[in-house]
């Protein structure tokens, strides 16, 4: 019965994780244009990466969006989490950067652990992954 209440928090938890990342951050930024995608993936810099900014743009909306869509309905879930803690540490390193304080960094930072969360716990019985088998660390 334990386990049972387990797998219905985490489901609980991963469906509103999910609204509230595509909702609110990530809508904006997938249908934002290459301009957004610009200045968002410039935040690479902070860790050394120069090239290539629109793709890292786009990746971050993806992530915020599909990646927390995904984690959602429990698809390829430690993936999709890995994806999300890498946007929202880099989300979190540009406040604390910038000197905004972990104030303003903390909402970045709340984000980046519930995605470890998943990417430790995995998605839990009521999940896609559980359904079609894939690999456990995939989960």
């Amino acid at each position: 019965m334990k386990k049972y209440i387990i797998d219905i928090a985490l489901l609980l938890l991963r469906l509103a994780f999910a609204f509230s990342i595509a909702y609110a951050h990530g809508w904006g930024k997938i249908t934002g244009d290459i301009d957004k995608w610009m200045k968002l993936g410039s935040n690479m810099e902070l860790i050394g990466m120069t090239f290539a900014p629109v793709f890292w743009g786009f990746m971050a909306a993806f992530a915020e969006f599909f990646s927390a869509l995904f984690i959602g309905v429990g698809f390829f879930t430690r993936l999709n989490s890995f994806l999300l803690a890498f946007t929202m540490f880099i989300a979190f390193y540009m406040h604390i950067h910038d000197g905004d304080g972990f104030g303003e960094a903390s909402h970045a930072f709340d984000l980046m652990s519930v995605s470890l969360f998943f990417l430790i716990a995995g998605a839990g019985k009521f999940s896609i992954d559980n359904k079609i088998k894939i690999s456990k660390w995939l989960q």
